[in-house]
């Protein structure tokens, strides 16, 4: 097999060509991965096979909001590995009770419901909701509907593709689900006309991640809430990347006061150590969940619950959440002057941001490329947005010398461009 391409800016060893012609050569291609092989990791840092740094600012798509090996994290593992790490739904364990209550305190909701990674619990959430309009608001068998947005991500699963608007995430894996109607993102009007008596729920992130951070209007979410409530239908918060401290506050909806019938959360909750995720909802709602209607072998774990149960003790404080705040408005701050110097927008919420890059300067991953020659490490979207999400645990200096990268980035790459235009004006001459 051929060596993947390596930009040329990017001095990769021997050692790291060939670490990535094994993963290519026997893994499938379903990830195109920046050049880098990470070796260890702590707090914000990472350090790959050659021992170079970079501070990592995507943060795992915010599954390690509390950075990498949080100490208090660690200990909760490595004290449950001393001890059981799985023992199935089958029997009690000593850690779910615990886990479950805390979890459901800090949503202010009633049950959970255990399961592993983020699409597994969009999957629940989706099931919990067309046997609640079927139980509870009575709608005719096989005729319930969820509304959805478009540019939504909740996950890969052959159900949840159904409803993408993403064609490379949909195209070629058909016959596709029924049951879902998708509106624009934050348009309440398309939204109310959408529903009908056969909806049992509007599934939505109250902040797009995956589509490049996009924040709907002001509003939007406290009026999806009114009309949920006035034609009983269910509102499922999807918060497995905009939840657990990420936007400033414990959950995205609190920046309106808002209360969604069901939380759905993941990545975070497990703290970057085992894949952990939870829908968190009221007991009318989860109530309709009996024996043998759905489970999970590794659902709600031992060693997941322990890491689970610390990850919310970690948030219980809210000083976490303070600190994104807090970061979050220096990190705009320093954004901010970028627009119009080679950056045409920027959205942010707390300690996550979205930066649609001039594709006439160059391309989202190209910048990728470019920051990773200067050590910090993220993720482009949608060809020219470049996502950045780094640990809360991130010290304000690391900060700053992210966002002075950034900008050093696109500084070269305004002056090699105008070096282009300079040498092709028969003006300049």
């Amino acid at each position: 097999m051929s060596t993947p391409l390596i930009p040329a800016e990017v001095l990769a060893s021997p050692m790291t060509v060939a670490h990535i012609e094994l993963a290519e050569a026997v893994t499938a291609h379903n990830y195109r991965p920046l050049p880098v092989v990470i070796a260890t990791a702590e707090g914000a840092w990472v350090t790959d096979v050659d021992g170079r740094r970079y501070l990592d600012c995507l943060a795992g798509y915010s599954a390690l909001n509390f950075g990498h090996r949080h100490p208090r994290l660690v200990a909760a593992a490595g004290d449950q590995l001393a001890r059981v790490t799985l023992t199935s739904r089958a029997f009690y364990n000593d850690q779910l009770g615990p886990f479950a209550r805390d979890l459901a305190a800090l949503a202010g909701m009633d049950l959970v419901l255990p399961m592993n990674t983020g699409s597994e619990a969009v999957e629940t959430a989706i099931k919990v909701a067309r046997k609640w309009g079927y139980e509870v608001k009575g709608i005719p068998a096989d005729q319930a509907n969820i509304v959805v947005a478009a540019d939504n991500f909740h996950g890969r699963t052959s159900t949840i593709i159904s409803f993408s608007t993403e064609p490379v995430a949909r195209a070629g894996f058909g016959p596709y689900m029924p049951g879902f109607r998708v509106v624009p993102f934050g348009d309440v009007a398309a939204l109310a006309a959408a529903v009908d008596v056969h909806t049992a729920a509007i599934l939505l992130e109250p902040i797009q991640g995956e589509a490049g951070v996009h924040i709907p209007p002001a509003g939007f979410l406290g009026q999806v809430r009114r009309l949920c409530t006035e034609q009983q239908v269910l509102f499922l918060a999807d918060e497995i990347q905009s939840g657990l401290g990420r936007t400033g506050t414990t959950f995205a909806c609190e920046h309106e006061a808002v209360v969604p019938d069901m939380y759905i959360l993941g990545k975070a909750l497990g703290g970057g150590i085992v894949p952990v995720s939870a829908v968190v909802a009221r007991a009318d709602v989860l109530g309709v969940i009996r024996p043998g209607s759905h489970g999970s072998t590794f659902g709600g774990n031992p060693l997941a619950a322990a890491v689970g149960r610390a990850v919310v003790e970690l948030l219980g404080s809210g000083e976490l959440q303070e600190r994104a705040r807090r970061l979050g408005q220096r990190l705009r701050e320093r954004l901010e002057p970028l627009v119009g110097n080679g950056v045409l927008a920027i959205r942010s919420r707390g300690l996550w941001a979205g930066v649609d890059v001039d594709p006439a300067l160059m391309s989202g991953r190209q910048l990728c490329e470019r920051l990773m020659g200067k050590g910090v490490l993220t993720k482009d979207t949608h060809g020219s947005t470049v996502r950045l999400a780094p640990p809360i645990i991130i010290e304000e200096t690391d900060l700053d010398w992210m966002t002075d990268q950034f900008a050093a980035v696109l500084a070269e790459a305004r002056l090699s461009a105008d070096c282009v235009r300079l040498r092709f004006d028969p003006r300049s001459s």
